[in-house]
């Protein structure tokens, strides 16, 4: 768990009001414990972190059939989605995260119910952006396809090896020039 510096935590607090207030207006969460989501403590991933968004971590020893927003020790979301450009989802991963928090571990029918109550149908939609922001941010290496131009980010090389999942061409390597500009 990283510690959130002063601006993330100003922001994490502006983020948490937004959300809640949304909530508040919501027919979905007419009856549940909205109001104590406000207690939760707010924090970020790791900046390094490419596959998760938000995570709801849970007290140790809580009963897991039934859990209330006191036994969640912290909600964390990724410091990037702090970023203008990514409020929208920000706030979209914030609600899902506060779903775990009221009791729905499960991603079942009734979870993604809720979560698809979310206001605005946009920012639902934007996981795979953000993982695929993540992820060039992060690569060494791009492993492109000089057919179709489709490119890979990836760690290490690829020498040759792989071929493109949309045209089954070769995949040739670049350095990330995003990691060099720097």
């Amino acid at each position: 768990m990283a510690k959130p510096n002063k601006e993330q935590v100003l922001l994490l607090e502006e983020l948490r009001d937004f959300v809640l207030e949304v909530m508040f207006d919501m027919p979905e969460w007419a009856d549940a414990q909205v109001e104590d989501l406000r207690s939760i403590p707010l924090g970020v991933l790791r900046k390094n972190a490419t596959q998760r968004h938000g995570i709801t971590r849970w007290k140790r020893g809580v009963d897991v059939r039934s859990l209330q927003p006191n036994d969640v020790e912290v909600i964390e979301i990724h410091p990037q989605m702090l970023n203008p450009e990514w409020k929208a989802y920000s706030a979209f991963v914030l609600h899902h995260e506060y779903i775990h928090a009221l009791g729905l571990r499960a991603h079942n029918t009734l979870f993604r119910q809720l979560e698809a109550a979310w206001p605005g149908s946009i920012a639902g939609k934007q996981g795979p952006k953000f993982t695929e922001f993540l992820r060039r941010a992060r690569a060494v290496w791009l492993w492109c396809c000089p057919k179709c131009s489709q490119e890979f980010p990836r760690q290490k090389p690829s020498n040759r090896r792989y071929r493109c999942r949309k045209c089954n061409t070769v995949l040739i390597d670049k350095k990330n020039p995003a990691l060099f500009q720097q």
